[in-house]
């Protein structure tokens, strides 16, 4: 007999979502325009031509929305608040009505007995800020600390968890080296320049939050680290390009967050671009806030080595990092080949390998030993039907129990993991892929914008509800 596998009591189960992803009213409530307004109304930068600009209208049907977290029996939703929405140029007045908007969200997550997590950044810049060099330019940094002090005096101890970014790697590399996503910029030193920047901006948000809020306030911040591994651990040169990705893909942001200083072998590996003269005197101390949380986003992994003998690292530019085909983020790509990984594959051509989120958090617990984990992203895109008003997404289903059940396997192994957030909650705009990859548990018909619970939905709620983990065929649709 199978003994039954449980979570603690304490573990907190979630769901996640992204303002531009969901919102829709992109024009409505005194909202600014973002970059990514700019970014996917220009022709042939987003699949389909599809924008944000509906999106779920989650402004509109937010009190639904509750309501399905509600029945899920989840304990927490980790949301982003739209910069340009309460904020819309970035610096100056603050828009009542986008303000507004949040603390009625705020108000009826905590009536529905939800946590509110808040994500400050998810990846919206105000695009008059972006006018002035965006995540380039120093200045970016301290308006985004004044947004976070004004959305601190506003929601308060109402919120849970306070995030201040979510993923800058993929702000910084995919938006200003690659070009993939908004600004859609490639400039490897811009994308270095906004690497510091949004490290600084962390920094200084936290610090505001906490003057604001006291020493109470739970601080966190979002990163997808990366997986990588090598294809010859006895290899130099595989050894070599594995230390390089770790280096701008993981402690690059690792280190100075957690530990107040750049890594010396990625400022070395980086010197042809930019001698980091941007980092100015005292800036690694202030980036340097303790942490109630780090977020761990993980989806895949990769693999590396170095160029062979005759050979260019030309694979390397096909990589943005979560196994996309894309124009190279990666800075001095000539070092590095990226290779194929077998599958089996989610929809966005990313392998499934659910040993490498054990690895990660097992990796984070013997370098940073006393800094508490959440998994704030997790999850995968299929092509979904529906079958008879069902969605038997059964693969979403296998991927969600094998990454959770890799999760438990770190708590086992000692790793202070505190949840799991789900992402996501709904199906929605797929930034640069717009609406055609679908990562919800819960579907959007975009033609009517009715939400129908997946297969996943009704599994996750069993597991929500009691703390243990579900077979992949235990979908109790009676709940």
């Amino acid at each position: 007999m199978t003994t039954a596998r449980t979570f603690p009591e304490s573990f907190v189960w979630g769901s996640a979502t992204a303002a531009y992803q969901i919102e829709g009213g992109a024009q409505e409530g005194g909202r600014g325009p973002s970059i990514w307004d700019t970014y996917s109304h220009t022709p042939g930068l987003v699949k389909g031509g599809d924008t944000g600009d509906v999106a779920d209208d989650h402004y509109h049907r937010w009190e639904e929305d509750i309501e399905h977290i509600k029945n899920l029996g989840l304990d927490a939703y980790r949301f982003s608040i739209s910069w340009p929405r309460v904020q819309p140029g970035g610096r100056g007045d603050f828009n009542p009505e986008g303000i507004a908007f949040y603390k009625n969200l705020v108000a009826g997550l905590l009536a529905a007995g939800i946590k509110p997590v808040v994500t400050l950044y998810h990846w919206d810049l105000p695009q008059e800020l972006e006018d002035e060099g965006g995540w380039t330019n120093r200045e970016t940094a301290l308006l985004f600390a004044e947004y976070a002090r004004k959305m601190a005096q506003e929601l308060g101890s109402d919120i849970d968890t306070w995030t201040t970014l979510n993923e800058p790697w993929c702000s910084a590399y995919l938006g200003y080296g690659s070009g993939v996503h908004a600004p859609g910029r490639t400039e490897p030193l811009a994308a270095l320049q906004a690497v510091h920047h949004l490290n600084l901006a962390h920094g200084l948000a936290g610090r505001a939050i906490r003057e604001v809020l006291g020493d109470s306030a739970k601080l966190s911040v979002t990163l997808n680290l990366h997986v990588t591994r090598m294809e010859d651990p006895s290899d130099a040169g595989d050894q070599d390009a594995l230390r390089r990705i770790d280096g701008l893909a993981n402690r690059v942001f690792l280190e100075p967050l957690l530990k107040g200083t750049y890594p010396a072998d990625v400022l070395e590996d980086t010197k042809e671009v930019t001698d980091w003269s941007f980092v100015l005197e005292g800036d690694t101390e202030l980036i340097n806030i303790p942490l109630d949380m780090l977020g761990v986003n993980y989806y895949s992994t990769g693999m590396v080595r170095g160029p062979r003998e005759g050979e260019e690292a030309d694979g390397a530019s096909d990589n943005d990092g979560h196994g996309n085909s894309s124009h190279s983020p990666w800075i001095g790509s000539e070092h590095v080949k990226w290779l194929p990984l077998p599958g089996p594959y989610t929809a966005m051509g990313w392998n499934i390998d659910p040993s490498g989120m054990t690895e990660l958090l097992l990796s984070l617990k013997e370098n940073y030993p006393d800094q508490p984990l959440m998994i704030t992203e997790n999850g995968a895109a299929f092509a979904d039907e529906v079958v008879d008003g069902r969605i038997h997404d059964v693969r979403r289903v296998s991927y969600l129990h094998d990454h959770i059940a890799a999760v438990l396997d770190a708590y086992e192994q000692g790793v202070d993991v505190r949840g799991y957030f789900a992402w996501s909650l709904l199906d929605n705009f797929e930034w640069a892929w717009g609406y055609e990859r679908r990562f919800g548990i819960i579907r959007v018909d975009y033609e009517t914008l009715e939400r129908t619970w997946k297969d996943s939905a009704f599994w996750y709620r069993t597991l929500a509800t009691t703390n243990t983990l579900p077979s992949v065929d235990q979908i109790n649709y009676d709940i």
